[in-house]
């Protein structure tokens, strides 16, 4: 069956197409829409977004907030360290990766700033480090002060002031993502006010994205790939609200494949969401049915990625495919400050 191997999922995309700088305005993005029922593709751009959802579905939204984490410093010896800090583990401990990997053993320490250095304690299991934070006052103020913005690897390109803001969905809250949750990085408070006057309901949920998200599948058997532990939340507020539109026959529009892995994660088989938090380790692909979510609103991904599987598990294989070439022949941006699509 087509899509149940990796290899299934490679396409080859010109450099040009990556985008490496946002839209001047987020809701310019070009938008794709998809249609699952006939197969249609059309063309628009994300400020049209709003006449295609109906009064009274509902639009989920990750609230999760970007933090700083991409640490640069210097060894002892004055030779430049990176430390990418992944998550939080408690008493000044996180998990990171580093660089050099060689280098940065157990015992090391990286100096960031004045009052703020980085103490190598573990290697893992992943190969990835303990490093414990040695900070003088608050460390998420030091980390915000210091820290640089997690841009993907394949913008080629340091951080700028702008990212600040841009790298940032507008309705950001609670700080623990290592990448945005890029659907939602087209949204305007002007669209989203447009779509609240439309009657247009929201449902919140919370997963912190981490940095494999960007990890491609290396293992040709898609039953072979371990994914990596996402911490999600989702308020009773949302379950309550989500089943009370199933309840009504409403649909559920996803903003971005981390709300459509939320939802996967608290849904039973006949469709009812539960409130709850925890670690999830969903891995979405053909032949998988979605049961949370009846549309979707995504950017263009990586090859071999588990996001295009999930958004190929969401539209069909060959569709989503399909879509892909489309995107490529007509000039799509890709990727995290690239264009979007919506599957419904």
């Amino acid at each position: 069956m087509k899509g149940d191997r990796t290899s299934d999922y490679d396409f080859e995309l010109p450099e040009g197409r990556i985008a490496q700088a946002p839209a001047e305005r987020r809701d310019a993005s070009r938008l794709m829409i998809v249609h699952r029922d006939t197969g249609v593709i059309e063309h628009a751009h994300f400020a049209d977004l709003a006449p295609l959802i109906p009064a009274g579905d509902v639009m989920v939204l990750n609230t999760t907030r970007v933090f700083r984490a991409r640490l640069l410093g210097a060894r002892n010896s004055g030779a430049p360290a990176e430390i990418f800090l992944l998550r939080r583990h408690g008493d000044g401990r996180w998990e990171a990766m580093v660089q050099p990997g060689g280098k940065l053993k157990p015992g090391r320490t990286v100096h960031i700033a004045p009052g703020f250095d980085a103490v190598v304690e573990e290697v893992t299991e992943r190969r990835t480090r303990l490093v414990r934070l040695v900070v003088a006052g608050d460390e998420a103020a030091m980390i915000e002060a210091h820290g640089h913005v997690p841009l993907p690897p394949y913008i080629a390109r340091a951080d700028a002031t702008t990212d600040i803001e841009r790298y940032q969905t507008v309705y950001a809250r609670q700080s623990g993502s290592v990448a945005a949750p890029t659907a939602g990085l087209h949204f305007t408070p002007e669209l989203l006010a447009a779509l609240d006057a439309r009657g247009v309901l929201r449902a919140d949920v919370l997963l912190h994205v981490g940095a494999g998200t960007f990890k491609p599948v290396d293992v040709e058997s898609l039953d072979e790939h371990v994914m990596h532990e996402e911490w999600y939340d989702v308020p009773r507020e949302s379950a309550d609200r989500l089943n009370a539109l199933r309840t009504g026959g409403g649909k559920v529009w996803c903003v971005g494949t981390t709300s459509l892995r939320t939802l996967e994660s608290v849904v039973d088989g006949d469709g009812t969401f539960h409130a709850g938090e925890g670690e999830t380790r969903i891995f979405i692909h053909p032949p998988r049915r979605v049961l949370g979510a009846d549309r979707l609103i995504t950017n263009f991904h990586l090859p071999r990625s588990t996001l295009l599987m999930l958004v190929s598990a969401f539209a069909g294989y060959d569709l989503a495919m399909e879509a892909y070439r489309v995107a490529i022949s007509e000039g799509y941006r890709f990727y995290s400050y690239g264009d979007a699509m919506v599957v419904i």
